[in-house]
């Protein structure tokens, strides 16, 4: 209740078990809530669904704006080099693999076709009179981890789940990103794609 009066209403009050994470379809996040009984009585509901075991287990937070759920990652891989990828959030996505790759850095060019290749990318733009998201942002934002996966070696892999997208501006909220050490090259020159 005391986080919630200082972050303001409304919140979410979320179950942060590594098993619960990006499962709303379990029941372990209730959102909107607008004053201070609904928040008591989420956590009550919670605290039963959990076992009783949920208050080490919870966190409050804002309400992020309504959008299209997305999900940005990089990763190294010791062929090629570092890759971007993007897709929406979620089981469909994730069942499809509904996700599309570009070769980092990543050019304007690049993230404006990365954003456009998945199957499910006319929900960014307002299909069945739904108001487009803000993609200008979408594509900023992919653009920044393509630069900082490129300026940073050290980095392994960065995971932004999920990323939601709203029609003005998005809002991060759950980042990862892993630091490993530098791998060791037998090779002396840069990579490249080879074409056979």
């Amino acid at each position: 209740v005391r986080a919630a009066g200082t972050l303001g209403y409304p919140v979410a009050l979320k179950a942060t078990a590594p098993h619960l994470r990006h499962r709303p379809d379990l029941g372990s996040v209730r959102l909107d809530l607008t004053d201070e009984a609904g928040l008591r009585r989420a956590h009550r509901e919670l605290d039963a669904l959990l076992g009783g075991a949920a208050q080490a287990e919870l966190v409050v937070q804002r309400m992020a704006p309504r959008g299209v759920d997305t999900v940005i990652a990089a990763t190294v891989d010791p062929a090629v080099g570092a890759i971007l990828s993007f897709g929406l959030a979620g089981a469909p996505a994730e069942l499809l693999g509904d996700t599309a790759h570009r070769l980092v850095p990543a050019t304007d060019q690049d993230v404006a076709g990365l954003i456009r290749e998945v199957r499910a990318a006319p929900l960014l733009f307002g299909w069945r009179g739904a108001e487009a998201v803000d993609t200008g942002a979408l594509e900023e934002l992919l653009l920044r981890v393509s630069q900082l996966v490129d300026d940073v070696p050290e980095i392994a892999s960065v995971d932004l789940e999920p990323v939601v997208v709203a029609p003005h501006g998005l809002a991060i909220l759950g980042a990862r990103v892993r630091v490993a050490p530098l791998p060791v090259r037998s090779d002396l020159g840069p990579r490249a794609m080879s074409t056979l």
